[in-house]
Formats: structure tokens, C-alpha cells, sequence
């Protein structure tokens, strides 16, 4: 572990208490580097450490014109001058970890940006996260095998990861992720470091899973065998292995011959996959057995293939013969007709019928995924394709349009149940049919379905019990929404409708555009595009007698929408007044905004201990257009508000009455049901998450928006985010 610590107001180096040198060094000082008194009082809360045990390294970062360049403007000023960066070797000082001090680490970094007020932490311990955690999926995945390693100074009993499938795939992505400076470090200044991302990140996940695996009681002293020893070791703190060292060898080779099979498929640059096929004419479906190159999964080779002295050139290298019987091996102890095949000398497959087929589909494929073989199944079964299902829908019979009628929710019109499997409509001895056949997958109409008892006798039972009948367009609105209840118990599929009923439905759920108004004639103002949309939005709904949610974040015009939507129903002849709850605060901003945008609309402010009340409170409510209230006087005049014929109720930062059971909330559903039909009024309200929205820039995200700070910022400008990252004592940074 290392780190850089940030330079004084001066730009002079912040420099600690050093430990004395033992030797000349090789390399110059990095001027930011953190001492290992600075390292170990960093971590100190998440893992004690002795500065005493520092060991000096070389880290090899971007050098301009001399001078090492520190990874954030936190640290140091940034260069401007792009040009002759090159790796410098720096000398730093280290806090070197023991694995299991390690996972300790970071699991304290888990989730974090920021360790403690001025100690940040850095991409590669963000990424070490990343990494322990793939670690310990291997581990909860057994996908590790002991094994023994010869090393300098004798041989140590070790545990190592094995991926396979999945977790293959996913090491190829993380190690590419790998950002450079977690392999920044030699030991020497001699030359930069060599090493790739894929041995660094292989060696991280060997030495987490052994330090996991290990137990802390020591080995007992003597054992019977080399092997003894060797699962003594692998269990207990301390790997070393003592002993005459020929009989170590030959344990090791017998390690490697057990390990063969699983070596060869986790470094195998294919892997086995299995394919359900169709059968073409109503035969036998069957399973491919294929190997799919890693490096292009479009690319595969039928096992008939490599089988054949084709499948060399295909694939090149030898070893795909092997690896494919070693995998087809591992996969017969997964699905015993895979095993069945192995009496093949050359198997490439095998045959099932429907029952097979659907149990391949439900088990089998599952169990040989999760192992890490590949599965590709027909597209109506997998997500990508539509898995079809049965299920049950309204069918409208839209009646013309009556001129001069308009549009009402109060129109009967008349439907009928359908029962549908896929969009298809089905008919009764359809249904039949598909019973009598008793099998879990069934081609209807030339698509496979897989179709249990269940839901068959649950359609027949809906043929029994749907019959057409006539409801109201509110009713089929509410039928659109979700709220149907369907006979027989079939799922619901939506509402089938064309003409204006069917507009009606694409409009409230977002297929069609409603038609989007001008500002009413008495609004003094200009609505913002988004404005409009809510205003027209509002009037849609108000006119089809249903209410609405502005949702619109804090500041972005609620207040003027609610207004011209009041104006426009006023310019259209709705003499009855609109009733506004609102928090106490902000009954005189209403008042104000209602005199700035709607001048000619008269306001009666309903507050205060000076407020009318009784007759005279509904005579003065019936001469206005506007009638403001607080939520304070929503429950204490609520027999009052309620005698009042509203022409709409709005309510200003709804989630005053969220709960539906409190006062405040039951007096709101009285005062709204004096509405006419017409209209149900709406609530305009912030989202219950506001504070969310507004200020949901994680710590997190402002740290790495810190780190992308153009140098032309000044340094003072960049600290000035210290409170915001949850850094409001320190005025220095220590990233680690």
C-alpha cells in the first residue's frame, strides 16, 4: 500500500517524518508520497498497522519535464504541458499486507470513495474491491483447487482459483479494467514493470482465495505421508512444506495429472455447448453437442466436426479432441443422457422426444449453464424471443361517435372475453385439442409453446364462465390499467379496442400524443414546451373526468401550469371555484403568482383566525375562481370545505397526505367528492424523493468529477468541494 499526500496553500511539498535510510537510493523521492507514518494513521481505523514494517518501492508514474504528476488536483497542481510524459521511476514508501490483512482492507473500502475525512481512496483499491469480491464468487462457486508450488526457497502448499463458464468470461472483462497503477511498482528502478493485467489480477485471486480458505490452527508436526502433510499445510496458517524434495516432486506431478481435466477447460480457448434443436417435420428433437470459440462466440464447430480431421483447422492447435471428450465427461455427471451418448466413440449428440425436450428446458439447461458449459435454446424459450402464454383479453365493440356528444367515461359499450396465446386468439375446441394432447410442449399454429394442465384447464374453465355483457368506458380504463378481474383466473392481456375508445386508451397510456394547447387568452405569461405538456395534460384528463400527478421537480413551473389550467376552464365557462391546499408557507406565493400570470382571476384567500366561515364562506367561495387553503385548516374546516361544489381540488406538495388513513387525508377525499363528473380535479405535488433529485450527486460521483477538474482551475476552487465530499476538516488529502 502507498499513497500521495496533497501540497500547502504555498505549493510547497507536505512533508512528514520519515524513517532513516538505510541504503543510497536509486531513484528520486516522489515529492507527494505519502509517509508510512502518513499510511498507517490512514488505515489505522480499518486495519492497525507499524510503520516500522515500511519497505521502500519504486513507482513508475507520468513524468513531465522532470516531475512525477500526481493522480489528482487534490494532490498537486496538473501540468498543462502534455508534451514528453513518459513512466518515471519515483521512490515511495510502502505498508506491505499479509492476503488476510488485505480482505480485511477492503472490506472496510467496500462501497466507499472517501475512508475517513482527507483520505480518498484510489482507483485500484476501488478496483481491489472489485476483485475480492470475484474472489469470493469463485470461493462460494468452488471453483478453486488445492495445489502445491515450487517456489525459491522449497515448495508451499497452495490454493488456487479454477473459473470456468461465467466466471471465465467475467476475469476476461475485470483484468482489462485494471487500472495501470495497480501495476505501477517494482521493487527496483531498473527497468518499468513487465507484468500484464491478467497475471496481477491471477496472483490477487490465488493469494485472497488461499488466505479464505486457510484455517488459523497449526499443523500437527509429523504425518505418515508426504500427502498427509501437504493437506496439513493446505489447511493451517503456514503454507512451507519441509522435506526431502524429490518426494515433493512427485506429489506435484501427481497434483498436476488430477488437475489435468479441469486445466484443460479452464485454458481451453473454446468451451462445450449444448443446442436444443427443433425437429424439422415433427420428428425427434435433438441436442448438438458444439465448440464455441472464446475469442468469437459466433464462431462454432459441431462435435461431428472435430471429430473429423476438419476440426483442426478450424480450431487451430491440437487439444480439441481432448477437450471436448474431457468436457462431454464433466457434463455426464449433469444429465444422464449426455453419459448415454458417451457410448458413442465419436458422440455428437442425442435424440429426445417433447418430454425430453421441455425437460431439458426446465432442468438440464440450468444445471449445465451454471457449471460453465455453454446452452443456446430456441428463441420463444429464452428471453430474447416472446415466450407465449395463455391469456385473456377484452374485445371492444366501440360505438360510433354521436355528434355534439363529446367524449364521457359515463358511454356504455359493449365487449367480449377472448382467450389468446400470444396475440392469437383461440377458440374452444382449440383449447380442447391442446388438453387431449397431455404433453408440456404443443405447436400451435407452428410455434412451440410450453403449456402445462394448469393453465389449459384454467382457459377451459374461462370459456364456461366469460360472457359479453356492456360496462362503461371508465370501467375499460380501469380494465386497461391492471384493474380487471378476469374469469377462470387467466392472465390479463389489455384491451382490444378501435375508434375513439381505443384513442381514448393509447392516450392515457402513452401510444398517442394528446394534442397540446395554447396558453388561455387571460394568461400573461409564456409556458416552457414541457409547461404546455403539462397544462394540456392536465385539461385531457380534467375533461374526461380524471384526476392527474405533476411530478415536476422543484422550480420547474407546477404553480403556472395549475394556474393556466384553471384560467382555461374558466374561459370555457366553469363558473364553480377551484379549491388550492397548500403548506401554510407558500399560501402567499400562490396568492402573488395568481396576480402576476392570472390577473383577472379572482383569489380568495380562505386563512388566518379573521376567515369567513359558515353561508358566508360559500358565497364568497362561489364569487371567486380560486379559493387558497392550508393543510392546517384541511381537517379543522373540513365539514365546511366539504358543503362547497368544487369545480376542481388541487393539492400543493401532496405528500402531506400520503397516508391515506390520517385526518388530513380523509377531509381531501370529502372536499373532492362534491366534484362534479366532470372533473376530478388534480394533485400537483414534488416527488415524496425531492431531496433525492436535487441533490442526488453521490460522494461518489463529485470525487470523480474532482479528479476530471480541468488544470486551468485553481486549487483553492477544487477544494472548495471538501464539504461536499464529506471532508469539512481537512484542508489536505491524502489518496490512497
Amino acid at each position: 500500500m502507498w499513497g500521495e499526500t496533497s501540497v500547502d496553500a504555498s505549493g510547497a511539498e507536505v512533508r512528514a517524518a520519515r524513517r532513516p535510510r538505510q541504503k543510497k537510493r536509486s531513484s528520486d523521492l516522489l515529492p507527494h508520497g505519502a509517509s508510512a507514518i502518513q499510511l498507517a494513521d490512514a488505515i489505522n481505523d480499518a486495519m492497525p498497522v507499524r510503520p516500522q514494517d515500511a519497505r521502500e518501492a519504486i513507482a513508475w508514474l507520468p513524468t513531465i519535464h522532470g516531475r512525477a504528476q500526481p493522480s489528482s488536483p487534490l494532490i498537486a497542481e496538473l501540468s498543462q504541458d502534455n508534451g514528453g510524459v513518459c513512466l518515471g521511476p519515483w521512490g515511495i514508501e510502502t505498508l506491505e499486507l499479509d492476503p488476510w490483512q488485505a480482505v480485511q482492507f477492503l472490506c472496510a473500502c467496500a462501497g466507499k470513495r472517501v475512508l475517513r475525512p482527507g483520505v480518498i481512496l484510489g482507483s485500484d483499491v476501488e478496483f481491489s474491491v472489485m476483485a475480492m469480491r470475484g474472489a469470493g464468487e469463485l470461493l462460494a462457486r468452488q471453483q478453486y483447487v488445492p495445489d502445491l508450488i515450487e517456489t525459491n526457497s522449497g515448495y508451499e502448499a497452495r490454493w488456487r482459483h479454477m473459473p470456468s463458464g461465467r466466471e471465465r468470461e467475467w476475469l476476461s472483462r475485470l483484468a482489462p479494467a485494471m487500472p495501470p497503477v495497480a501495476r505501477a511498482l517494482t521493487l527496483t528502478a531498473e527497468r518499468p514493470p513487465a507484468i500484464s493485467a491478467e497475471a496481477v489480477l491471477a496472483r490477487f485471486l490465488d493469494a485472497v482465495i488461499d488466505a479464505l480458505v486457510r484455517e488459523s490452527e497449526p499443523a500437527a508436526k509429523s504425518f505418515e505421508s508426504v500427502h498427509d502433510q501437504w493437506l496439513a499445510a493446505l489447511a493451517g496458517p503456514h503454507p512451507e512444506m519441509r522435506g526431502e524434495a524429490a518426494r515433493f516432486a512427485e506429489l506435484r506431478r501427481q497434483i498436476r495429472e488430477w488437475q489435468r481435466p479441469l486445466s484443460v477447460a479452464g485454458t481451453a480457448p473454446y468451451r462445450l455447448c449444448f443446442r436444443l434443436e427443433e425437429p424439422p417435420n415433427g420428428g425427434a428433437w435433438t441436442v448438438q453437442y458444439l465448440l464455441q470459440a472464446a475469442a468469437d462466440p459466433s464462431l462454432l464447430v459441431s462435435a461431428a466436426e472435430v471429430w473429423k480431421a476438419n476440426g483442426k483447422r478450424r480450431f487451430p492447435g491440437a487439444g480439441a479432441r481432448e477437450y471436448l471428450l474431457s468436457a462431454l465427461g464433466q457434463a455426464a455427471g449433469l444429465c444422464q443422457r449426455i453419459k448415454d451418448s458417451l457410448k458413442s466413440p465419436t458422440p455428437s449428440g442425442y435424440e429426445v422426444d417433447t418430454a425430453g425436450a421441455h425437460e431439458f428446458l426446465t432442468q438440464r439447461a440450468a444445471a449445465l449453464e451454471e457449471s460453465g458449459f455453454g446452452v443456446m435454446l430456441p428463441a420463444w424459450w429464452t428471453r430474447k424471443g416472446t415466450k407465449l402464454r395463455l391469456t385473456a383479453r377484452a374485445v371492444v365493440a366501440t360505438p360510433k361517435m354521436q355528434a355534439g356528444t363529446g367524449i364521457s367515461l359515463e358511454t356504455l359499450v359493449n365487449f367480449d372475453w377472448q382467450a389468446a396465446l400470444g396475440g392469437e386468439p383461440l377458440s374452444r375446441s382449440e383449447l380442447v385439442a391442446l388438453a387431449k394432447l397431455k404433453t408440456p410442449l404443443v405447436k400451435v399454429r407452428g410455434q412451440w409453446v410450453e403449456m402445462n394442465a394448469d393453465e389449459i384447464r384454467a382457459a377451459l374453465e374461462f370459456w364456461k364462465k366469460k360472457s359479453a355483457g356492456a360496462v362503461t368506458v371508465r370501467e375499460l380504463v380501469r380494465m386497461s390499467l391492471g384493474a380487471a378481474a378476469v374469469p377462470g383466473g387467466l392472465p390479463f392481456d389489455g384491451v382490444e379496442a378501435g375508434g375513439w375508445v381505443g384513442e381514448l386508451l393509447d392516450r392515457l397510456e402513452g401510444r398517442r400524443a394528446f394534442e397540446e394547447l395554447a396558453a388561455p387568452s387571460g394568461f400573461q405569461g409564456r409556458l416552457r414546451p414541457y409547461q404546455v405538456r403539462g397544462y394540456s395534460w392536465l385539461d385531457f384528463l380534467g375533461r374526461l373526468g380524471l384526476g392527474a400527478c405533476l411530478a415536476d421537480d422543484m422550480g420547474l413551473g407546477k404553480t403556472v401550469q395549475a394556474l393556466a389550467f384553471i384560467e382555461r376552464q374558466r374561459s370555457q365557462g366553469v363558473e364553480l371555484p377551484f379549491l388550492l391546499i397548500c403548506p401554510t408557507s407558500v399560501v402567499g406565493n400562490w396568492q402573488k403568482e395568481a396576480q402576476r400570470f392570472v390577473p383577472g382571476l379572482p383569489v380568495m384567500v380562505h386563512h388566518g383566525t379573521t376567515r369567513v366561515r359558515g353561508d358566508r364562506f360559500r358565497e364568497e367561495a362561489a364569487r371567486h375562481a380560486l379559493v387558497l387553503s392550508s393543510y392546517a385548516l384541511l381537517h379543522r374546516d373540513a365539514a365546511m370545505l366539504a358543503e362547497v361544489t368544487w369545480g376542481g381540488v388541487i393539492l400543493d406538495e401532496a405528500q402531506n397526505i400520503r397516508n391515506p388513513e390520517t385526518k388530513q387525508a380523509r377531509a381531501a377525499r370529502a372536499a373532492a367528492g362534491r366534484l362534479p363528473h366532470r372533473a376530478h380535479g388534480h394533485a400537483g405535488r414534488e416527488p415524496r424523493g425531492r431531496s433525492v433529485v436535487a441533490c442526488g450527486v453521490s460522494q461518489s460521483r463529485l470525487a470523480r468529477l474532482a479528479d476530471r477538474v480541468p488544470a486551468e482551475h485553481s486549487i483553492p476552487w477544487i477544494r472548495q468541494l471538501s464539504y461536499i465530499l464529506g471532508l469539512p476538516e481537512s484542508s489536505r488529502y491524502l489518496i490512497l
